[in-house]
């Protein structure tokens, strides 16, 4: 089954995305990128969702290209049994080497099953691996800034300490976000300076390019910058 997904995936290659994709990734190997784009990838994953004999593919782990790791992430999004969807992720995700990957992972069905998600955010959160951490983030900001929202959620996040890039800048995509949400809860992180001065200033960038923050709030946090 592996080789005959490979085969599929370099029948999908596009060589001309491949080479723009690989500047986007500079953390991953060229050779092992394939050069697959995400419509195909999602189309297909759809199909292998459905064969019985998908474990063989989820369970060959480390896989051998790029694609085939971004393929896995569209098929774990597609569990529909929670257990088994949260299984596959935390088989998953000791493997999840760049931002891609661990950014195209989004389980729909975590959506329905929120209050028995929490505790494993925690536990990605509080990991030391820099995807598990970005993970854990991630899933905070699409599952808890809405109806469900409290500050104990912005409190875990800004207590991460991390020296790694897309750590930060995934701490700093959750506080844009949620400004854009929960502004009167959320703008004292970024008065009382509860975030790094980096993460800091790339919220408020990231804020600032946002449709969602009002004119006099990209305003207000423009005079909120670090030096």
């Amino acid at each position: 089954m592996i080789k005959e997904i490979q085969n599929e995936l370099f029948r999908l290659q596009d060589e001309k995305y491949r080479d723009f994709q690989g500047g986007l990734i500079p953390s991953n190997d060229d050779k092992k990128m394939i050069g697959v784009r995400t419509p195909a990838l999602r189309s297909y994953a759809k199909k292998l969702y459905k064969r019985e004999d998908i474990h063989i593919f989820l369970e060959d782990l480390p896989h051998t290209y790029f694609d085939e790791n971004q393929l896995h992430a569209f098929i774990i999004s597609e569990i529909r049994d929670y257990d088994l969807c949260l299984a596959e992720v935390q088989r998953f995700l000791p493997y999840v080497d760049n931002w891609a990957t661990c950014d195209q992972m989004s389980p729909k069905v975590f959506k329905k099953h929120r209050i028995e998600l929490l505790d494993i955010i925690r536990e990605w959160i509080a990991s030391s691996e820099t995807y598990t951490i970005r993970f854990g983030i991630k899933m905070l900001m699409m599952h808890f800034l809405d109806e469900d929202f409290t500050t104990e959620y912005p409190d875990m996040v800004a207590g991460v300490r991390s020296e790694e890039y897309y750590v930060n800048m995934m701490i700093a995509w959750y506080f844009a976000t949620a400004l854009a949400k929960q502004w009167d809860a959320i703008i004292p992180y970024i008065e009382d300076n509860r975030l790094d001065d980096w993460t800091h200033n790339k919220t408020i960038q990231k804020a600032v390019e946002s449709y969602r923050i009002t004119p006099e709030q990209k305003e207000y946090l423009k005079g909120l910058k670090r030096r």
